[in-house]
């Protein structure tokens, strides 16, 4: 579950899927700014474009620089004390995509203290809402945690509800 070791490779994917998704939402033009700027390895301007909206609490801006730009350890902007918070308030607010990002950066330590109890719990809920590879990711994180924490990590998952402010 490492934290940013993929996001070069998934780059174009989450890109084209921003866009898409940037046609049919609000500020449309600033995240779709943000995706072409970050695309082109312009960070500054894609940071820039996303301050705003992350501000406002959008969960795709928080999810985009909390991943490709501050928690991206190649980004000339890397800071993960800056990252894992956005991926941490855009997954309480039920933002699928940022879920296993933030159990790789409790699993890790990255940004918040370590805890597997938390990966775990954040995998599990990931998988609920059948998030890609939350199976594979769940699994990992269960090999770590002792088996009695495992289920404490499944009923607080189950008992989790997300955040609407």
């Amino acid at each position: 579950m490492h934290f940013a070791r993929s996001a070069r490779a998934l780059l174009p994917l989450a890109g084209a899927a921003l866009l898409l998704a940037a046609a049919v939402q609000p500020a449309a033009a600033d995240l779709e700014q943000a995706v072409k700027a970050l695309q082109a390895g312009d960070v500054v301007t894609a940071e820039k474009e996303l301050q705003l909206l992350a501000k406002e609490r959008d969960p795709r801006a928080q999810f985009v620089l909390g991943l490709y730009i501050y928690g991206n350890a190649e980004s000339k902007l890397f800071d993960i004390n800056k990252a894992t918070p956005l991926l941490l308030d855009a997954s309480e607010r039920g933002y699928l995509p940022a879920m296993i990002p933030l159990a790789g950066a409790y699993a890790e330590g990255k940004g918040v203290p370590k805890s597997l109890f938390e990966a775990y719990k954040w995998c599990a809920i990931a998988e609920r809402w059948n998030v890609p590879n939350a199976s594979l990711a769940l699994e990992q994180a269960g090999r770590e945690l002792p088996a009695a924490e495992v289920e404490k990590a499944k009923a607080a998952a189950a008992a989790y509800t997300f955040k609407t402010k």
